[in-house]
């Protein structure tokens, strides 16, 4: 399988934002596009617009595996075509060619930001409704579960991390756009940074 290609620096995201549900995700990438003067793009609202229907129903009739391969061709899609803050589904990052197509645009000098969040400050963002297929059943004990196995793979995949527990979605969106201007000013990729996100 040949390598992913770098995407054109015209066209490649200001920033990628990555995390688990209830990180803040869509809600951050709003903010921090409102910072930069960017449009903001969600990898589920372009998965729900090609299927022609929502997420739970893709799920319940069609089956994981037909909505991993819409949100993977919607990753790459938006990679090396929209030029503002992408914001993927939590569970993007588990697809190894996602994983090798945001590692070319790191490499490229792309930020994936990982927004990391406990599961006590993502449960009432959350709400552990039934819009959200995989958290069925036991939703906090789900949670857990699937941030235990994906945390590894969000912080291989990321170049900046930052804490969301305690935090608005303002705040975190002005961290990272601090983060984005020497990088843009140098055209080199972000370092990989943790942030004790203390909340304020």
């Amino acid at each position: 399988m040949p390598a992913a290609p770098s995407p054109p620096p015209t066209s490649r995201p200001r920033a990628v934002l990555i995390g688990p549900p209830g990180s803040g995700k869509s809600t951050v990438a709003r903010a921090l596009a409102r910072l930069l003067g960017v449009a903001a793009r969600d990898t589920d609202a372009d998965v729900e617009h090609t299927a022609g229907k929502p997420i739970r129903e893709i799920f319940v009739d069609d089956g994981e595996p037909m909505f991993r391969d819409l949100e993977r061709a919607a990753v790459a899609t938006a990679l090396i075509s929209h030029g503002g803050v992408l914001a993927l589904g939590g569970g993007a990052v588990l697809d190894p060619g996602t994983q090798a197509a945001l590692a070319a645009y790191a490499e490229a000098g792309g930020v994936v930001v990982f927004l990391d969040v406990t599961l006590a400050h993502a449960a009432p963002r959350v709400g552990f409704n039934q819009a959200r297929p995989l958290l069925l059943g036991n939703p906090r004990a789900q949670w857990q579960h699937l941030m235990e196995a994906r945390r590894p793979i969000y912080r291989q995949v990321a170049t900046l991390v930052v804490d969301t527990d305690g935090r608005t979605p303002a705040e975190v969106a002005q961290e990272i756009a601090a983060a984005l201007a020497p990088a843009a000013g140098t055209g080199a990729p972000a370092p990989n940074t943790q942030n004790d996100g203390d909340a304020l």
